[in-house]
């Protein structure tokens, strides 16, 4: 396919998503099923054309005067292609499968808006409601800290310490450009791909079927080390889902002491297994009844809380979920996220640590929740996160937000996805 018939392909898909009001995976999906002449490269330009739209969606609104699918679609490729109007218009001519050519009313609007300073909102490529929720989180730079999370994400890697090294994975992997990460130890970094390219798919590896990495963001493996695992302890991972942190939590205690892998929805914990075996994690009961964890009250050295939020540090990653999101969405996870703090301060021992993570950069959800958790609880005091984030990541203390209860990562700040991280000491 050239370019047109991928730019009609992204507008259609877009087009679905919007009327479907469905997530842009299953979209796209849906489309390759139904288009299945496309070849690999073409449905990844697809893919690259509707995720940039989505994360640009609105400063391709306010380039093209319009929001509609098409708009979207070509402002995606104005803004992160490298594309002009004259050289889009140039390529799309002749080709029957392709959309009308930028009229000249769109032109002239392009024109107009390039001439201009886009508005704070377009430029940090917000919902307006999310607008004050950024402010509150980043206060003055909330506007190149959205922007970051509109931009596209690079594929991070964590390598297994129980089954390899990291020089040797980055070695295996060293065709696909792959560097260490700037802050997890054993992290590794593959680029954010440009144009109408793809990642390679690492799951393929050989390396990947003996176990010798996992995907996960540099911000995930970030919040696992700052859990401060040690081998021996008695662990609970309360909001496990797929096992990522597990994992990660599993290779820090070297397959010693015992964690407990729960998830309230059975179905998200079903990847876990095969995970555990290809990695040889052996130290990870994975308990799904709720029931069978009343024998940890009050037993655990640490409790890891990875909790349901609304995925705001993520919009790199599922751009589509910005714009669905609405504050009634956000209330119900502050409320879910009470319910579970209150649950699992009962497992953790005096002494021990309670671990609250999201991956949202929300102040509600993160140092907000924990104030109003502390203020029911009076006994979990937050350990001194300047001091444990120097301890992990000596030197590095630009890379972080350190707050009143605990520690931020944004992708303009830290280079990772956005999350949260609060490390609380419970006192009797």
């Amino acid at each position: 396919m050239r370019l047109g018939g991928r730019l009609a392909a992204a507008i259609e898909v877009l087009d679905d998503i919007r009327q479907r009001h469905r997530p842009a995976a299953e979209a796209l999906k849906d489309w390759g099923i139904s288009h299945r002449f496309a070849g690999g490269g073409d449905r990844a330009a697809i893919g690259n054309i509707v995720y940039d739209g989505l994360r640009r969606r609105r400063s391709a609104g306010w380039l093209l005067g319009d929001d509609t699918p098409r708009a979207v679609a070509f402002g995606a490729l104005l803004l992160e292609w490298g594309r002009t109007p004259q050289s889009l218009n140039a390529a799309l001519d002749g080709d029957r499968f392709a959309p009308p050519p930028l009229s000249e009313t769109e032109l002239q609007a392009i024109d107009a808006a390039s001439a201009g300073d886009a508005p704070p909102e377009v430029q940090a490529d917000a919902p307006d409601w999310c607008v004050p929720l950024l402010m509150e989180s980043f206060g003055a730079e909330w506007v190149e800290e959205s922007a970051g999370l509109a931009a596209r994400p690079p594929l991070d890697i964590r390598v297994n310490t129980l089954k390899s090294e990291r020089t040797k994975v980055l070695t295996e992997l060293a065709s696909t450009g792959a560097v260490p990460c700037a802050l997890a130890p054993q992290g590794i970094r593959i680029a954010p791909i440009a144009g109408g390219g793809r990642h390679p798919n690492v799951q393929a590896e050989p390396a990947f079927q003996k176990g010798w990495f996992e995907v996960q963001d540099e911000g995930s493996q970030i919040a696992a080390e700052l859990t401060a695992a040690t081998p021996g302890q008695q662990v609970l991972d309360y909001c496990a889902g797929a096992g990522g942190k597990t994992l990660a939590l599993s290779a820090m205690m070297q397959n010693h002491g015992q964690i407990y892998a729960h998830d309230a929805e059975k179905q998200r914990l079903a990847p876990i297994f095969d995970r555990l075996r290809r990695s040889e994690n052996r130290n990870v009961q994975v308990i799904s009844k709720p029931a069978e964890l009343s024998a940890l009250t009050g037993h655990m050295d640490l409790v890891v809380v990875d909790a349901p939020c609304t995925g705001s540090g993520t919009w790199r990653r599922r751009p589509d979920a910005k714009w669905r999101l609405a504050r009634r969405q956000l209330d119900a996870r502050k409320a879910e996220q009470a319910g579970i703090l209150d649950t699992v301060r009962e497992f953790v021992k005096p002494g021990g640590l309670l671990a609250y993570i999201t991956c949202s950069v929300f102040e509600e959800e993160n140092d907000g929740q924990i104030a109003v958790f502390r203020a029911r609880h009076s006994n979990f005091v937050p350990v001194d996160h300047g001091m444990l984030w120097n301890a992990h990541f000596p030197g590095r203390q630009d890379a972080a937000r350190m707050l009143e209860n605990g520690i931020a990562l944004s992708p303009a700040r830290s280079g990772t996805d956005g999350f949260y991280f609060c490390a609380l000491r419970r006192h009797a």
